[in-house]
């Protein structure tokens, strides 16, 4: 018997080292992602001319290829946004890996429980086998804007699911700002506040312009103010954590339209291939001046997004065509 009760407390001694361990390597993640260098990115979906996420054939490694090499030539951005780590995307992180491309990982979460499964399980493999190029990991992307917080769950299992493997990227659930002050005014954190590594939100005055009744009226010229004073309210209400803007970006078209609030009926969203550089322009300029990271939604203009959001859906990538893609010169100057 004091065999027994001596292996029991050399477990538990064990067991708290690798914890304490693990805390601190934790610890030193929050530090090293809060002083981090600012980085440019881009959203990137490979699900460009005919394909779409929710059927047929996934994107093949020829076009995955294909895009990141015109990104390479044809952008500044060396550092992309995925969206999902199965069904072909998987082979995103080899890709970029091959051409010293750095990579924020979402997985995707959603009501599937066992493709939420397969995700979390395919993100790990990957978070460990391209340490160096995938530098953050989401939880999800824009889980509580869609589901409200009947999934906060399932983000929470992908999140100790993570941690429970050791992988060592920052952590996060990309919402938006709204979600992240818990729907409140003014802004309050959410119980994911606690369990994230950094904080990834995604901005968008063009939505403000259609759906917010507090923010009816921002026009392209003043959206890089918004997405500023939007970040600053998530930096004081999550003091010590680093904020990056998951997402942002302004549509370049249909032409001679515009968006038109639900509540007040103003018409500030003006979309132009002008308006949606300004907005990036701008923007990454702000950011860089206060050494905060963003990305600019999306590389890639995606054909099959009008389905879900309007005319506009198409014309968010600042790579437009079909194939071999036109990507704007000078974006950032």
């Amino acid at each position: 018997m004091p065999h027994v009760l001596m292996l029991v407390l050399l477990a538990l001694t064990l067991f708290s080292a690798t914890q304490s361990v693990y805390a601190i390597d934790r610890v030193a993640v929050i530090a090293q992602t809060r002083h981090e260098t600012a980085l440019q990115c881009t959203g990137f979906s490979p699900y460009v001319g005919n394909l779409n996420p929710d059927f047929g054939a996934p994107p093949s490694q020829e076009l995955i290829n294909e895009l990141m090499d015109k990104l390479i030539a044809e952008t500044p951005f060396r550092c992309i946004m995925t969206y999902g780590v199965l069904n072909g995307l998987e082979y995103v992180f080899a890709a970029a890996e091959a051409r010293h491309i750095k990579v924020i990982a979402i997985i995707w979460i959603d009501k599937d429980l066992a493709v939420n499964s397969q995700s979390i399980a395919s993100g790990i493999e990957v978070a460990k086998a391209f340490p160096d190029t995938i530098i953050k990991l989401s939880c999800g992307s824009e889980v509580r804007t869609r589901h409200g917080n009947a999934l906060d769950s399932e983000i929470t299992r992908c999140i100790d699911g993570l941690r429970e493997a050791g992988v060592t990227q920052p952590i996060t659930t990309i919402d938006t700002w709204w979600e992240w002050c818990n729907r409140h005014t003014p802004c309050q954190p959410t119980l994911f506040g606690t369990q994230v590594d950094w904080v990834g939100t995604n901005i968008f005055p063009w939505w403000e312009n259609k759906f917010s009744g507090v923010y009816p009226c921002t026009p392209a010229k003043k959206a890089a103010d918004f997405h500023i004073a939007r970040m600053d309210k998530l930096r004081r209400t999550y003091p010590g954590k680093a904020v990056a803007m998951t997402e942002f970006g302004w549509p370049s078209g249909p032409k001679n339209t515009t968006e038109i609030n639900n509540h007040t009926k103003q018409h500030c969203g003006v979309p132009s291939k002008k308006n949606q550089q300004l907005v990036i322009r701008e923007t990454f300029k702000k950011l860089a001046k206060k050494q905060w990271t963003g990305v600019v939604f999306e590389a890639f203009a995606e054909t099959w997004k009008p389905d879900i959001e309007g005319d506009a859906g198409s014309f968010w990538g600042i790579c437009e065509g079909k194939p071999p893609y036109g990507c704007p010169k000078n974006l950032l100057n």
